[in-house]
Parts: structure tokens; C-alpha cells; sequence
């Protein structure tokens, strides 16, 4: 039997630390759990927002319906020959516990997304990405359940229209399905190794490999998260903030002119992505402190609650940071997380 729980405060549930209460509560274990929960008043007179760990969203107010937090678990083999395995994975699995699973077994393909803060169901979500990889690339599938009519249904890959930091599921089917659990494709053997980023290649440097390994690259990508990007148990944040702009060539080689030190990474479609911290960086944001909020002084792409701070006060902020990089820029800045 569920348990649905009334005036439950959100502070332990968000990663930026916001004290906002929801109206009603309740965990999910089971599909099972889902489908039963459809039934309950609550659920059908109320607006619904899932949750799983909270750490790409921001609450500004109250929220005056259901939170219905995912906590469905499991780690199973769906299939696996001499060089692939395929994993359905419990939504509700800490992301990066699935990682350390899978490299400490030398399954290959998400090494790269190590230590990255939520869930698994949140990860096709957002198409979680770090240092030239993207959850897309190892998704089999992501199965939902219909949120009115509580129909099971599986996305294969295509379903899902990955784009960067986007989705379906953020989209066309934003609040219509909740995520139960996804299935990933890895590699056992001959795994591609995505070393390219500079900061992974002095990192692997610096700590002398010479054989590069699945945990090797793990090894790497923690070192430098947790150089640069603070712990949300200590400091209140979301991570990235902004995504990560992409301009066309004209706009680029103007901007070149005037600051010739603006990195740029290429991408498929002939346009140039910019790192969105850099830009941040130039407009004097970066460790700027404004009472109990602030830009983080290692990574100008992490806004911060430093213990008080309330979501509208963060909102605020960083329109102002959009729109001082649109002054200097001409780039519009969008966010990563979610405003609520």
C-alpha cells in the first residue's frame, strides 16, 4: 500500500539545499507502486512533478501538488555475447553508483559520465553529458509508464529524439510518462576510448598512465569534477547551470577577432559550441558573491547556495548573468536545470 505524505518540506530532496514545502509526497518502489498511486485522489486533483535526485532543478516557490519520488532500484542482465552486455536499470538507481558498477565489472561506455550527481531515470531526461560523451550514445531503450492511463510503453533510441542536453521526454512528452527504468548498451571488450578532452589527457598525464583503462578514465573524470565543481553535501548547487551555447561559423570567427583566446569545440552540424563558463568568466561573474548566493570560484558555470539562499534570489541571478552575456556576446544562454 502507498503511502502518500501531506506538507513535506524539500529541503533534503533538492541538491541546491531550496526550503520549499509540497503539498504531497510520496515514494515509488515498483511500477507496480505507479500504477496503484494513479488511482488516489491526490494524484489526480493535483499538479505532479517527479523527482528522482533532485540535483537539475531549482525550486522558486511551493509546490501546491504531488512530488512523486522515484525510487525504483535493480541492476539486471537483459543480454550479453563475448563483447556487449545490455543492462536494464532501475530509474531510481543513483547514476553514479551505476557507473562504479559498471567499471568496476569493465563494461565500457560511461566512464566518461562519472560522478555526475541524480538519477538513472533522470539521465535520458536531461541526455546527460561530460567530456565528449553522451548518455544517447549507450541507450538502448527507456521504459515509461502512461501517467494517465498507466500503460506501459518502451522509446527505443530514435523515440527518444536525443539532441544535446534535450529529449522527447522534455518535450512532447514532458509529465506524460514516468520513467521506470533504462536500458544501456556497453561494451566488454575493445571499448572505445574517449580521451580526447584536453583536461582528461593531463589528467591521465599527470597521474602517470600509460595504460589506459575503463577506471583509468573514471579515475580521471572524478579527479577533476571534484577540482572544480563543489560537493552539493557541503555547498548547495545543481551543478552546470547553463548549457553550453552553439553558434554558427560567422558568428564565431566575429567573436574570434575581438577575443582570440574564446575556446571552441566543432560540432556534427557544422556549428561551434562554446563553453558557457568562459563566457560567463569574461563578464566578471565567476566567484562573485552576492549575500547567501553566489557564481562558484572554481567553475563559473555552477551557481551556489552558500546556506540561506532562497530559489527566487538564484533565479534572479542568473537572468542576470544571461543577460550580460547576451550584451557582450550576442549569445543567449539557456538552462540546464529546471526552474520550478
Amino acid at each position: 500500500m502507498i503511502k502518500i505524505e501531506n506538507d513535506v518540506n524539500l529541503r533534503p530532496y533538492n541538491t541546491f539545499g531550496i526550503d520549499v514545502k509540497t503539498k504531497h509526497f510520496c515514494r515509488i518502489q515498483s511500477p507496480e507502486e505507479f500504477q496503484e498511486l494513479l488511482s488516489s485522489p491526490q494524484y489526480q486533483n493535483s499538479k505532479r512533478l517527479t523527482l528522482g535526485g533532485g540535483s537539475n532543478l531549482l525550486f522558486t516557490q511551493d509546490f501546491e501538488g504531488i512530488i512523486i519520488k522515484n525510487e525504483i532500484k535493480g541492476i539486471e542482465i537483459a543480454w550479453e555475447s563475448d563483447d556487449r552486455i545490455v543492462i536494464k536499470v532501475g530509474a531510481g538507481e543513483a547514476w553514479h553508483n551505476l557507473v562504479m558498477h559498471c567499471v568496476n565489472r569493465n563494461w565500457g561506455g560511461i566512464e566518461n559520465l562519472s560522478l555526475i550527481p541524480g538519477t538513472v531515470g533522470a539521465a535520458p531526461m536531461q541526455n546527460i553529458g561530460a567530456y565528449g560523451v553522451e548518455i544517447k550514445d549507450a541507450i538502448e531503450s527507456v521504459e515509461g509508464i502512461d501517467m494517465i492511463t498507466g500503460q506501459v510503453r518502451s522509446f527505443n533510441n530514435d523515440e527518444c529524439q536525443f539532441s544535446y542536453r534535450e529529449s522527447v521526454f522534455k518535450h512532447e512528452l514532458k509529465e506524460k510518462y514516468f520513467i521506470s527504468s533504462v536500458t544501456l548498451s556497453l561494451t566488454k571488450k575493445n571499448h572505445i576510448m574517449n580521451t580526447h578532452y584536453g583536461a582528461i589527457q593531463d589528467t591521465l598525464k599527470q597521474q602517470q598512465v600509460n595504460d589506459v583503462t575503463i577506471k583509468a578514465i573514471s579515475d580521471a573524470v572524478i579527479f577533476i569534477r571534484q577540482q572544480k565543481l563543489p560537493d552539493p553535501s557541503l555547498i548547495g548547487n545543481a551543478g552546470s547551470f547553463f548549457k553550453n551555447p552553439t553558434i554558427d561559423q560567422t558568428h564565431f570567427e566575429s567573436l574570434k577577432k575581438q577575443y582570440s583566446t574564446i575556446p571552441a569545440y566543432p560540432t556534427e552540424n557544422q556549428y561551434i559550441k562554446v563553453p558557457a563558463g568562459w563566457l560567463i568568466e569574461q563578464c566578471g561573474w565567476k566567484g562573485k558573491r552576492i549575500n547567501n548566493i553566489g557564481v562558484h570560484s572554481q567553475q563559473a558555470l555552477v551557481l551556489v547556495n552558500y546556506g540561506s539562499g532562497n530559489g527566487n534570489e538564484i533565479y534572479e541571478l542568473a537572468k542576470a548573468i544571461q543577460s550580460s552575456v547576451k550584451e557582450k556576446f550576442d549569445i543567449q544562454l539557456s538552462t540546464e536545470v529546471n526552474i520550478i
